[in-house]
């Protein structure tokens, strides 16, 4: 089994698993939520950082030991650990973060106290509409900042530029910093689309495709991924640039080839 993809640490496995992996005890998973604007998804407590998690996110949590949660993402199914003080009580979103970052205000006034810097894709809860502001148990929203929850982008493609300019970050999946995969992901979730988080995951979606590349093709190489923004170029969040750029797709191909990131292994079309 995949560990990112198995909710068992040795101590606890989720009761699904019972009978197929080892584990002292068997148990459901609790709902929980992330309460942090961007929190890291570990590998072992205190270990490294895998994923990331936005605020919002609703997590299944089948332990605590030592000031660590063991939870799978709800997003993707992604297993790990994090901080136990970044886990709060389920809450249903209402609406989710639609510009590639916003400010969470102390009051009802854009000159009041932000008190947090909400990354695209964070989930909200909306309890009370105001005249430019949505009302949240945390603190108030800009109304234009925010998309409700059942009403997804319909272009990938579209989504991965808002973040044209981010930061490269290992393992990142916020406006603050974000890599290959987690692009893709923001991308496709926010458009309605399952996704999973890492790129060798990713080279299951669609189907595989040979000939003149179209807007939204995913390209992989092996540890890597873009998307096209059309049959000439790519946007992907590459180490090469340090941030999430574009490229001439067929030239950024040589680049990686020569640079020992190998040939490209997959075409995909969703």
């Amino acid at each position: 089994m995949d560990r990112r993809l198995t909710p068992a640490n040795g101590r606890v496995a989720a009761l699904e698993l019972a009978g197929r992996v080892a584990a002292e005890r068997y148990v459901p998973g609790q709902g929980a939520r992330v309460l942090r604007p961007v929190v890291d998804l570990l590998a072992e407590p205190g270990g490294a950082r895998e994923r990331q998690l936005l605020t919002g996110e609703g997590v299944e949590l089948f332990e605590t030991h030592e000031g660590w949660a063991f939870i799978r993402a709800a997003r993707d199914g992604y297993c790990g650990y994090v901080e136990e003080a970044a886990l709060g009580e389920a809450r249903a979103a209402t609406h989710f973060v639609a510009t590639p970052a916003t400010h969470l205000y102390a009051e009802e006034s854009i000159k009041s106290p932000d008190l947090a810097h909400l990354s695209f894709g964070s989930r909200i809860t909306v309890l009370h509409e105001r005249r430019e502001l949505f009302e949240t148990p945390e603190g108030f929203i800009p109304k234009k900042h925010l998309r409700e929850i059942d009403r997804p982008f319909s272009d990938p493609v579209t989504v991965a530029q808002m973040f044209f300019g981010t930061p490269y970050l290992w393992g990142g999946n916020s406006r603050m910093g974000i890599d290959c995969s987690g692009l893709v992901q923001a991308a496709l979730l926010a458009c309605g689309i399952p996704c999973p988080g890492d790129s060798d995951l990713q080279e299951a979606l669609g189907r595989e495709v040979e000939g003149e590349a179209q807007r939204g093709d995913l390209w992989f190489w092996k540890g890597h991924v873009a998307m096209l923004v059309d049959g000439e170029t790519m946007i992907h969040a590459n180490g090469h640039a340090m941030a999430v750029t574009y490229e001439d797709a067929k030239k950024a191909a040589l680049r990686i080839e020569a640079q020992g990131g190998g040939p490209v292994t997959h075409r995909r079309r969703l």
